[in-house]
C-alpha cells in the first residue's frame, strides 16, 4: 500500500502517529505558559557548587535525543563531566585559548566591543564551580561495525536543534546553563578521549545559580522583528 498519507518503502517500517490533539484554548494556554517559562531563561556565569543529581542530566540528554536529525542518524554525543580533576583541566585549557583570544589579538576588536556589555573575560571560573560540564560533540560521520565511514547529513543543523532542546529541558527543571564555545575547541576531543569522527560543538556548564547572581539587563527582539507573516 502506498499513498501520501501512508507511505511505504522497502527500507523502513511505518507506524501510525498518535500525537496529542488538544482543544485550541488549551493549546494557547500551554503555549503561553511555555513562553513565560522560557522568557525567564538567562545565561548564568556564577554557579552554586550545590550538587545536581546525575539522573537530571541524563533525562535532559534523553530529551535532547528526541530532536529531529538528517536521515534520523542522530549525529550527537553528550559527554557529562562531574569530576573535579577533569573540570579543572577543561578550565585551564579553555582559559589558555580564551586568553589568546582576548589579550593576544586573535579576537577582533569589534567582537570584543560587542560582548563587553555582557561582562565576559578570558577567565572562566564557572567551569570548575558548576557541578556539571556537558560537552556536546557533533559526529561528522558515522563508523560502521566494519570500520567503514558512514556519511552523515545535516549534522550541524541536527546537533543545533538537539542543543536547543537540551537547554529548554534543563531550564524547565529549574537548572541554570551557559552556552560556551571556547575557540578553538579541539582540546576537548583529546582531553575527553573522543574518537576522530567527533568534533566539539558546544560546552554547557550546568547547575543552580549562585544566590544573588546577576545578569546583564537585556531586551529580546519583539515578535514583529523576528516573524514575517505570509498569509493568503
Amino acid at each position: 500500500m502506498s499513498s501520501d498519507r501512508y507511505p511505504y518503502t522497502d527500507e523502513g517500517v511505518f507506524v501510525v502517529y498518535e500525537g496529542p490533539r488538544r482543544p485550541e484554548d488549551e493549546m494557547r494556554d500551554r503555549a503561553t505558559a511555555f513562553y513565560d517559562l522560557m522568557a525567564q531563561r538567562r545565561s548564568i556565569r556564577t554557579f552554586s557548587a550545590q550538587p545536581v543529581p546525575l539522573d537530571l542530566i541524563e533525562t535532559a540528554v534523553r530529551t535532547a535525543g528526541t530532536a529531529p536529525s538528517g536521515a534520523h542518524q542522530q549525529p550527537w554525543t553528550f559527554v557529562a563531566v562531574g569530576d573535579s580533576a577533569t573540570k579543572r583541566r577543561i578550565r585551564l585549557a579553555a582559559e589558555k585559548e580564551e586568553r589568546t583570544n582576548y589579550l593576544d589579538g586573535r579576537m577582533p576588536d569589534e567582537w570584543k566591543n560587542e560582548i563587553a556589555r555582557l561582562g565576559t573575560s578570558w577567565q572562566k571560573p564557572y567551569l570548575e564551580r558548576a557541578p556539571w560540564i556537558v560537552v556536546l560533540f557533533e559526529q561528522r560521520y558515522g563508523v560502521g561495525s566494519d570500520g567503514a565511514r558512514i556519511k552523515h547529513y545535516y549534522v550541524k543543523e541536527s546537533v543545533g536543534i538537539a542543543a536547543g532542546i537540551f537547554i529548554a529541558a534543563l531550564h524547565n527543571m529549574g537548572l541554570a546553563i551557559l552556552t560556551h564555545t571556547p575557540s578553538p575547541m579541539a582540546f576537548l576531543t583529546s582531553l575527553l578521549k573522543r574518537p576522530p569522527n567527533e568534533r566539539p560543538f558546544i560546552l554547557f556548564p550546568v547547575g543552580y545559580p549562585e544566590p544573588g547572581s546577576v545578569v546583564p539587563e537585556l531586551q529580546r527582539k519583539p515578535l514583529d522583528e523576528i516573524l514575517v507573516r505570509c498569509q493568503g
